[in-house]
This record gives C-alpha cells, sequence and structure tokens, in this order.
C-alpha cells in the first residue's frame, strides 16, 4: 500500500464547513454515544465529510471534523490517513473505483478489470481520468469474495464483473444513469449463477 498523505495545498480548499443539514445530522451521531464518548462518532463524520466535499477529505475537513469533536487534529488525520476508505485526494466527479486486488478477485478475472481501468481513465491508480470525471485505486478484500471480482463505487459494490460488463458499468456513470448495484449476472446474493441448486424446497 502507498504511503497515504494529503494532497498538496495547491489542491486543497481555503475552507470547509458542514452544511446545516449536515451539522445537524453530526450532532445526531454525537448524540448516540455515552457523554464524554463524542468522539467516537469521528468516522461517521469523516464520511459525511467526504461525501459533502465531493468523494475526498480535504485538510479543512479534517480540522472542521475536529473541532465539532473537541480533538486533536492530528488525531482526527491518524484516522483518515489509516483507513483506505477515505480518499485524500481529488477524485474523479462521477465516480471512484475501487478494484479489488486480494486473491479471490484476482483468481477470477481483477487483472483484466484493470487493463480496463488503466486503458479508459488513467495508466495510474490514484489519477484523474483526462476529463476529470472518473479515477481508480487497488485495494484490499471488500467482502464479496464470493462474486468475484468486483469493485466498491462509493457506498455500492458491482459483482460478478466481466471487462464487457465493466465497460458497461462505466458507461452508465458517464451518462449517469448506473447500473444496479450487486451481481452484474443477476446472481442472488451467494447463490450459485442462475439460482440456488439444493434445498429449494421446505419439504421434509
Amino acid at each position: 500500500m502507498p504511503v497515504r498523505r494529503l494532497a498538496p495545498q495547491n489542491v486543497q480548499p481555503k475552507e470547509f464547513a458542514f452544511t446545516a443539514e449536515n451539522l445537524a445530522w453530526a450532532k445526531q451521531q454525537m448524540a448516540k454515544y455515552p457523554e464524554g464518548r463524542q468522539q467516537s462518532a469521528v468516522i461517521p463524520l469523516l464520511w459525511r465529510a467526504q461525501e459533502q466535499a465531493g468523494g475526498w477529505v480535504p485538510q479543512k475537513a479534517i480540522e472542521a471534523v475536529a473541532e465539532i469533536l473537541d480533538m486533536a487534529k492530528i488525531r482526527v488525520l491518524e484516522i483518515a490517513t489509516f483507513y483506505t476508505m477515505f480518499q485524500l485526494s481529488p477524485v474523479g466527479r462521477k465516480a471512484h473505483i475501487q478494484l479489488c486486488g486480494t486473491t479471490p478477485c484476482m483468481l477470477r478475472g481483477a487483472e483484466e478489470i484493470r487493463k480496463v481501468c488503466e486503458r479508459r481513465i488513467n495508466h495510474e491508480a490514484g489519477q484523474l481520468s483526462a476529463d476529470g470525471d472518473f479515477s481508480w485505486e487497488e485495494v484490499e478484500c471488500l467482502g464479496a469474495c464470493v462474486n468475484a471480482p468486483m469493485v466498491q463505487i462509493l457506498k455500492d459494490t458491482y459483482e460478478d464483473l466481466t471487462p464487457a460488463s465493466f465497460e458497461t458499468l462505466l458507461d452508465g456513470f458517464a451518462k449517469g444513469t448506473p447500473p444496479k448495484p450487486g451481481s452484474q449476472v443477476e446472481r442472488q446474493m451467494a447463490a450459485p449463477v442462475g439460482g440456488p441448486t439444493t434445498l429449494k424446497s421446505m419439504k421434509a
């Protein structure tokens, strides 16, 4: 895994403040914890800040979360740089692709999905496409091994991919009509492709 650092200052916004709606939401999250434990809400607040900032966490957003939670800025920075769910540089406006590169996905064709990312988005992971609409990175296990290969975009996973179906997925995001999340071969959760083959009846 590459070293995770904040984006250069020339791309950092000069300020960040939660919208009124997001600030109210943040206070609701903090209220879920016992008195004196409000700092436990740091991860959901960082996630909401990332959503508001367009898919990444600027330095000013980290500082805003620290102020709301009365935490040292370095503590929030430690969390933001530790978890790969938080993006530290600007990402694609329409989609940031997190490609699972763990063994099950690699055995099922993730390398071919990677080649599509390199060709259609950018040859280098972590870089924006020429139009700024897309970016991609390789990550560790995203927890859908049985439906490999797969990618995650924002909160959704897209599974059972082939190079062709991944191309279609990218086309959908480019047009603003992304496909339905989940299996792209209409697999029912983790059941075999085509549907269950055993225990199909409740009869003894």
